[in-house]
């Protein structure tokens, strides 16, 4: 029996008692005059403004107005607001039909309950911070884990549906609070067991153990030989590119052989790959090129005389963003010592930094598009899924373009920065709530099965600023069998 003038919300499977004026758990539903209404409207994305481009005046250029009420390619209806199919025996909230270059196309838009769902975070930077495999915890609680790493970054892998409900309340609540934070472009400070505490942030710098990165390498050591060798010839005898994976040494290395560079003794510690390139060489950590390293000269072993090596040899040893560098000269006993850096080769280190890309963190969304939500998109859901895979049925999230992954089901990832502003919310049970939209022609949506006596023009969606159908009008009845709530009605507005 619910209490005494509660209502209760379908939205999700928490299935609140909502007071009048009131919200249920996910602040997303609210009970106004008696009806659950969504609290934000359905979002409607104007892509020329978003571009920064200036309004089309209406009507200027009447001979190519096909007489549409809008610009098909500029209006998108995005699931943001819509509300959801939950619990999924019934029709999307918004199934919107638009011409699009003469074609009937309808666009069907909810906001999928994501229970399977996560990020891939990758952040620019050479300094380590923590082991492949090691756990990320937010608040103390595991929520993800340090993958393999890419060129010039460090990559993360945080979610999914083992944190989210395969643990404790804690590490649910946790996991669901980071990955929201994230989704919508907040800063959340990570933890890595025996690494570092990080601030990611999409679009923004990392700050790993409180120091703020600004520049990604240019290249591994190899590589930043490859792209300078030729401007560092004649300046100084000997360069060393100190670098976590790969460090380079000049006189050894191939490009330093084809431009005719002199051997020069030099010894390094490390374990020796193809000629002047050495893997190995100290141990990641947030020194020199991504090692733990301090003093670049612990690297170095002794100079060989007989193949090359003399007092008043030149050396420098410089990081791969630029960030460490420092200029020798070897000593009667075949010992760098420190000197002043002549202006060429700082100027060689300048321009190592100013080909360095900016140091950023970049958050994808990753989720499974599946399950029973595709049920209100088509009665019969194997039908949507295969014409996704085939390509005849196109999936955005938020309007954002969505990389689709090969093979079983619907997973797609998406840059968040891509999607309109705080586009993600939550249910507590826990899960990330997020737009998803499918859009097809209008007679591909039929032959799937689709729920054609809910299509709505775009144009009526535009009129009435949102206002939500009765979704089981086309089920036959105005409201849940046995039910005293009839779900989204009225008009989609804040209520709270």
């Amino acid at each position: 029996m619910a209490p005494v003038d509660k209502i209760r919300c379908d939205a999700c499977p928490v299935m609140c008692y909502v007071a009048e004026g009131r919200t249920g758990a996910c602040d997303r539903y609210a009970n106004e005059n008696g009806k659950i209404v969504r609290c934000d409207p359905v979002t409607v994305l104007d892509r020329r403004l978003a571009a920064g481009e200036e309004v089309r005046p209406f009507l200027t250029a009447a001979e190519d107005w096909d007489g549409a009420m809008v610009p098909g390619r500029e209006l998108f209806v995005s699931g943001v607001g819509a509300g959801t199919t939950y619990p999924d025996f019934k029709p999307a909230p918004f199934i919107v039909s638009r011409e699009v270059e003469g074609v009937d196309t309808v666009t069907v838009v909810t906001e999928a309950i994501y229970s399977y769902c996560g990020v891939k975070v990758k952040i620019d930077t050479d300094r380590h911070l923590g082991d492949e495999t090691a756990v990320v915890r937010a608040r103390g609680e595991a929520i993800g884990h340090v993958t393999t790493g890419e060129y010039g970054s460090q990559m993360l892998s945080l979610g999914g549906v083992d944190h989210l409900t395969g643990g404790s309340k804690p590490e649910g609540r946790a996991t669901c609070d980071s990955l929201m934070a994230l989704c919508n472009g907040e800063a959340v400070e990570l933890e890595i067991d025996g690494g570092s505490k990080v601030v990611v942030q999409a679009g923004h710098a990392p700050i790993v153990d409180g120091k703020a990165e600004t520049r990604m390498r240019v290249g591994c050591g190899s590589a930043t030989i490859g792209m300078f060798a030729t401007q560092w010839q004649g300046h100084v005898d000997e360069v060393v590119v100190v670098d976590d994976h790969i460090t380079g040494v000049v006189s050894e290395h191939q490009a330093g052989k084809e431009i005719g560079w002199a051997d020069t003794g030099i010894r390094i510690k490390g374990r020796r790959s193809t000629p002047g390139r050495y893997f190995q060489v100290a141990e990641p950590g947030l020194g020199w090129g991504g090692t733990d390293i301090e003093d670049p000269l612990t690297i170095l072993g002794d100079w060989q005389e007989r193949k090359g090596a003399k007092p008043g040899l030149t050396l420098l040893m410089v990081s791969t963003t630029g960030e460490h560098a420092g200029y020798f000269v070897l000593d009667e006993d075949l010992v760098p010592q420190p000197a002043p850096m002549p202006e060429p080769l700082q100027a060689s280190v300048r321009l190592i930094e100013e080909n360095c890309e900016p140091a950023l963190c970049t958050v994808l969304f990753c989720a499974g598009a599946g399950g029973s939500l595709r049920s209100g998109v088509t009665r019969n859901p194997v039908r949507l899924t295969r014409a996704v895979q085939a390509g005849e049925a196109k999936v955005t999230l938020g309007g954002a373009e969505a990389f689709l992954w090969p093979g079983g089901g619907i997973t797609v990832m998406v840059n968040v920065l891509d999607m309109p502003d705080q586009s993600f919310g939550y249910v507590p049970t826990p899960a990330l709530v997020a737009p998803l939209e499918f859009t097809m022609p209008r007679d591909l949506y039929v032959g799937l099965g689709g729920h054609d006596a809910s299509i709505r023009p775009l144009r009526d969606v535009l009129e009435t600023g949102g206002a939500y159908h009765n979704p089981f009008r086309a089920l036959g009845r105005d409201k849940p069998e046995g039910g005293n709530v009839t779900p989204f009605p009225g008009t989609a507005k804040k209520a709270c």
